[in-house]
Protein backbone atom coordinates (compact mmCIF):
# COMPACT_ATOMS: atom_id res chain seq x y z
CA UNK A 1 0.00 0.00 0.00
CA UNK A 2 1.42 3.14 -1.03
CA UNK A 3 2.07 5.83 1.35
CA UNK A 4 -0.32 8.23 0.48
CA UNK A 5 -2.89 5.68 0.71
CA UNK A 6 -2.10 4.64 4.22
CA UNK A 7 -2.27 8.52 5.41
CA UNK A 8 -6.01 8.75 3.75
CA UNK A 9 -7.24 5.89 5.71
CA UNK A 10 -6.14 6.88 8.79
CA UNK A 11 -7.35 10.36 8.30
CA UNK A 12 -10.87 8.45 7.66
CA UNK A 13 -10.40 6.30 10.61
CA UNK A 14 -9.62 9.28 12.57
CA UNK A 15 -12.85 10.87 11.24
CA UNK A 16 -14.75 7.99 12.55
CA UNK A 17 -15.27 6.47 8.84
CA UNK A 18 -15.99 2.57 10.08
CA UNK A 19 -14.49 1.39 6.23
CA UNK A 20 -11.30 2.92 6.63
CA UNK A 21 -11.21 0.98 9.71
CA UNK A 22 -11.78 -2.53 8.00
CA UNK A 23 -9.52 -1.17 5.39
CA UNK A 24 -6.61 -0.59 7.96
CA UNK A 25 -7.16 -3.88 9.80
CA UNK A 26 -6.95 -5.86 5.84
CA UNK A 27 -3.84 -4.23 5.07
CA UNK A 28 -2.12 -4.43 8.48
CA UNK A 29 -3.40 -7.24 10.18
CA UNK A 30 -1.34 -9.74 9.28
CA UNK A 31 1.96 -8.06 9.36
CA UNK A 32 0.73 -7.71 13.29
CA UNK A 33 -0.42 -11.33 13.36
CA UNK A 34 3.29 -12.35 11.94
CA UNK A 35 4.76 -9.70 14.34
CA UNK A 36 3.50 -11.13 16.88
CA UNK A 37 3.86 -15.31 16.16
CA UNK A 38 7.60 -14.24 15.72
CA UNK A 39 7.49 -12.74 19.21
CA UNK A 40 6.22 -16.48 20.31
CA UNK A 41 3.21 -14.95 21.32
CA UNK A 42 0.59 -18.27 21.19
CA UNK A 43 -3.07 -16.80 20.76
CA UNK A 44 -1.30 -14.09 17.96
CA UNK A 45 -4.95 -13.95 16.24
CA UNK A 46 -6.79 -12.87 19.52
CA UNK A 47 -3.96 -10.37 20.44
CA UNK A 48 -3.78 -8.84 17.33
CA UNK A 49 -7.54 -8.15 17.58
CA UNK A 50 -6.33 -6.76 21.16
CA UNK A 51 -3.41 -3.98 19.53
CA UNK A 52 -6.23 -2.97 16.85
CA UNK A 53 -9.20 -2.79 19.50
CA UNK A 54 -6.27 -0.07 21.34
CA UNK A 55 -5.84 1.41 18.51
CA UNK A 56 -9.05 2.43 17.22
CA UNK A 57 -10.03 2.95 20.53
CA UNK A 58 -7.86 5.47 20.55
CA UNK A 59 -7.82 7.03 17.08
CA UNK A 60 -9.40 10.33 17.74
CA UNK A 61 -6.40 10.57 20.14
CA UNK A 62 -3.86 9.77 17.28
CA UNK A 63 -1.74 12.24 15.62
CA UNK A 64 0.46 11.77 12.61
CA UNK A 65 0.55 10.60 9.31
CA UNK A 66 -0.24 6.62 8.11
CA UNK A 67 3.81 5.65 8.40
CA UNK A 68 3.59 7.00 12.32
CA UNK A 69 0.18 5.31 12.25
CA UNK A 70 1.92 1.66 12.01
CA UNK A 71 4.66 2.51 14.46
CA UNK A 72 2.18 3.39 16.71
CA UNK A 73 0.34 0.13 15.51
CA UNK A 74 3.66 -1.99 16.17
CA UNK A 75 4.20 -0.15 19.32
CA UNK A 76 0.70 -1.19 20.97
CA UNK A 77 1.91 -4.67 19.63
CA UNK A 78 5.37 -4.78 21.04
CA UNK A 79 3.60 -4.00 24.55
CA UNK A 80 0.52 -6.74 24.12
CA UNK A 81 3.06 -9.28 23.43
CA UNK A 82 4.59 -8.53 27.09
CA UNK A 83 1.76 -8.84 28.47
CA UNK A 84 0.99 -11.90 26.71
CA UNK A 85 4.25 -13.44 27.77
CA UNK A 86 3.78 -12.82 31.04
CA UNK A 87 0.23 -14.12 31.48
CA UNK A 88 1.42 -17.15 29.64
CA UNK A 89 4.64 -17.15 32.35
CA UNK A 90 1.71 -17.14 35.42
CA UNK A 91 -0.67 -20.08 33.63
CA UNK A 92 -0.10 -21.88 30.64
CA UNK A 93 -2.97 -21.69 27.80
CA UNK A 94 -4.49 -24.58 27.24
CA UNK A 95 -7.09 -24.99 24.67
CA UNK A 96 -8.67 -28.69 23.97
CA UNK A 97 -10.20 -29.25 20.63
CA UNK A 98 -13.53 -29.62 21.15
CA UNK A 99 -14.91 -30.27 17.76
CA UNK A 100 -18.77 -28.54 17.89
CA UNK A 101 -17.41 -25.62 19.40
CA UNK A 102 -14.11 -25.29 17.24
CA UNK A 103 -14.37 -23.40 13.97
CA UNK A 104 -11.04 -23.98 12.52
CA UNK A 105 -10.97 -25.77 9.81
CA UNK A 106 -7.64 -27.77 8.15
CA UNK A 107 -5.65 -27.43 5.51
CA UNK A 108 -4.29 -30.66 3.19
CA UNK A 109 -1.59 -32.52 4.82
CA UNK A 110 0.97 -31.97 1.93
CA UNK A 111 0.51 -27.39 2.71
CA UNK A 112 0.42 -28.12 6.13
CA UNK A 113 4.16 -30.22 6.42
CA UNK A 114 5.74 -27.97 3.44
CA UNK A 115 4.24 -24.78 5.85
CA UNK A 116 5.51 -25.91 9.31
CA UNK A 117 9.24 -27.04 7.65
CA UNK A 118 8.82 -23.40 6.94
CA UNK A 119 7.66 -22.08 10.05
CA UNK A 120 10.60 -24.50 12.08
CA UNK A 121 13.31 -23.23 9.63
CA UNK A 122 12.40 -19.68 10.81
CA UNK A 123 12.23 -19.86 13.98
CA UNK A 124 15.04 -22.27 14.13
CA UNK A 125 16.75 -19.41 12.55
CA UNK A 126 15.45 -16.55 14.88
CA UNK A 127 16.47 -18.89 17.65
CA UNK A 128 20.40 -18.34 17.11
CA UNK A 129 19.60 -14.45 18.07
CA UNK A 130 19.19 -12.95 21.01
CA UNK A 131 15.68 -11.85 22.06
CA UNK A 132 16.54 -8.34 21.29
CA UNK A 133 17.98 -9.18 17.86
CA UNK A 134 15.17 -11.24 17.05
CA UNK A 135 12.78 -8.61 18.00
CA UNK A 136 14.25 -5.66 15.95
CA UNK A 137 14.24 -8.31 12.48
CA UNK A 138 10.81 -9.21 13.14
CA UNK A 139 9.76 -5.16 13.32
CA UNK A 140 11.81 -4.67 10.22
CA UNK A 141 10.93 -7.36 8.25
CA UNK A 142 7.27 -8.27 9.13
CA UNK A 143 6.40 -4.86 10.33
CA UNK A 144 8.04 -3.16 7.66
CA UNK A 145 9.39 -0.73 10.00
CA UNK A 146 12.05 1.85 9.46
CA UNK A 147 14.99 1.99 12.11
CA UNK A 148 13.22 5.41 13.92
CA UNK A 149 10.15 3.36 14.25
CA UNK A 150 11.53 0.68 15.46
CA UNK A 151 13.94 2.49 18.22
CA UNK A 152 10.27 4.47 18.99
CA UNK A 153 8.63 0.80 19.47
CA UNK A 154 11.10 -0.88 21.45
CA UNK A 155 12.27 2.51 23.68
CA UNK A 156 15.85 2.12 22.44
CA UNK A 157 18.04 4.63 20.53
CA UNK A 158 18.44 4.13 16.44
CA UNK A 159 21.57 3.33 16.85
CA UNK A 160 21.02 0.06 18.86
CA UNK A 161 18.52 -0.67 16.36
CA UNK A 162 20.77 0.04 14.00
CA UNK A 163 23.22 -2.55 16.11
CA UNK A 164 21.30 -5.14 16.65
CA UNK A 165 19.77 -5.25 13.67
CA UNK A 166 23.59 -5.05 12.17
CA UNK A 167 24.84 -8.19 14.47
CA UNK A 168 21.74 -10.51 13.62
CA UNK A 169 21.84 -10.40 9.96
CA UNK A 170 26.12 -11.65 10.37
CA UNK A 171 24.26 -13.88 12.69
CA UNK A 172 21.58 -15.17 10.00
CA UNK A 173 24.47 -15.34 7.57
CA UNK A 174 26.54 -17.14 9.82
CA UNK A 175 24.07 -20.24 10.60
CA UNK A 176 22.73 -20.21 7.09
CA UNK A 177 26.04 -20.76 5.68
CA UNK A 178 26.55 -23.39 8.40
CA UNK A 179 23.31 -25.28 7.45
CA UNK A 180 23.32 -24.87 3.57
CA UNK A 181 27.19 -25.64 3.33
CA UNK A 182 27.33 -22.56 0.98
CA UNK A 183 28.32 -18.73 1.64
CA UNK A 184 25.46 -16.27 1.65
CA UNK A 185 25.70 -13.45 -0.68
CA UNK A 186 26.57 -10.32 1.65
CA UNK A 187 25.34 -6.74 1.19
CA UNK A 188 23.11 -4.33 1.67
CA UNK A 189 19.46 -5.43 1.47
CA UNK A 190 16.56 -3.79 0.43
CA UNK A 191 14.13 -5.26 2.57
CA UNK A 192 15.97 -4.51 6.01
CA UNK A 193 18.66 -1.52 4.86
CA UNK A 194 20.33 -0.03 8.18
CA UNK A 195 19.68 3.21 6.81
CA UNK A 196 15.77 3.26 6.46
Amino acid sequence: MEASQLDALVDAARAGGHWAFERLWLELSPRVAGYLRGRGVTDADDVTSEVFLAAFQRIDRFDGDGSAFRSWLFTIAHHKAVDAARRRSRAPDLQPYHPVRDLRTATSAEHEAVAAREVDEVKDLLATLSPDQAEVMLLRVLGDLSVAEVAQATGRSQGAVKQLQRRAVAQLQRRIEETQGYPVPSGPSTTIAPSR
